[in-house]
């Protein structure tokens, strides 16, 4: 599951966790990409020092499936850098899950007081969402968060049958509260969803209102979701 921050990417790893043939990785390449880029991000130092910074290494945990069957992988797309080998990724399914831009601006300035295009990872999401469609000579499947908000059981439905899997009622409700499989980064970021015990609804909110700069992040971004959101479920 290919996402960028702040989305609905760790609810729907909660999701997934709760099927029984479901194991789930928390951002693996998270370690690597503080490494390779020396980027001041909360808790980088220790995330770095507790993780894997090879990537080879982390390639190699990804692509051996478990003894339940299932291996959920959640990736935020802004972690994935150019030097890193893609042929291994022929040998997974994939799924985009994406967000319009402005809300993604304002949640990530509200914790972070800053907000580039490369933070954000839309240009990143759409070329591999290109690769993977070129390599498979079909797009792989699109969650809009919005959308998917409001029908949660429906959109699931689909991707399960998308991803020749059952779906499990399961998948709709998980018990409050940090998981052993969230990343150190969780004490930083996951307030909200420990706080969840299924998806909330979509919010009836106003228009985002941006500050200049934030507003230049999202226009930067738009095209890269809207071409995205053209194959949405």
């Amino acid at each position: 599951m290919w996402s960028g921050p702040r989305n609905i990417s760790t609810a729907m790893m909660r999701a997934w966790e709760n099927r029984e043939d479901t194991q789930v990785v928390d951002e693996p390449f998270y370690a690597h990409f503080l490494h390779a880029t020396g980027l001041d991000h909360p808790m980088a130092e220790a995330i770095v020092a507790a993780g894997e910074t090879d990537w080879r290494a982390v390639v190699e945990r990804l692509i051996v499936p478990p003894e339940t069957g299932v291996l959920y992988q959640k990736h935020i797309t802004t972690h994935w850098l150019e030097h890193v080998d893609t042929g291994w990724l022929d040998a997974l399914e994939h799924v985009f899950l994406i967000r319009e831009p402005e809300p993604v601006v304002a949640s990530y300035l509200a914790k972070r007081g800053t907000a580039t295009a490369s933070d954000l990872g839309y240009a990143r999401q759409a070329a591999l969402f290109d690769h993977v469609g070129t390599s498979r000579g079909d797009p792989p499947p699109v969650i809009d968060s919005a959308r998917f908000l409001a029908d949660p059981e429906g959109q699931l439905r689909t991707l399960c049958a998308r991803l020749d899997l059952p779906f499990d009622p399961a998948m709709l409700a998980w018990p409050p509260g940090s998981r052993a499989s969230d990343g150190l980064w969780g004490a930083h970021w996951y307030d909200a969803v420990n706080r969840s015990n299924g998806f909330a609804p979509p919010r009836e909110t106003p228009d985002v209102v941006l500050p200049d700069a934030g507003r230049r992040t999202a226009d930067a971004c738009r095209p890269h979701y809207e071409a995205l959101a053209r194959h949405a479920i």
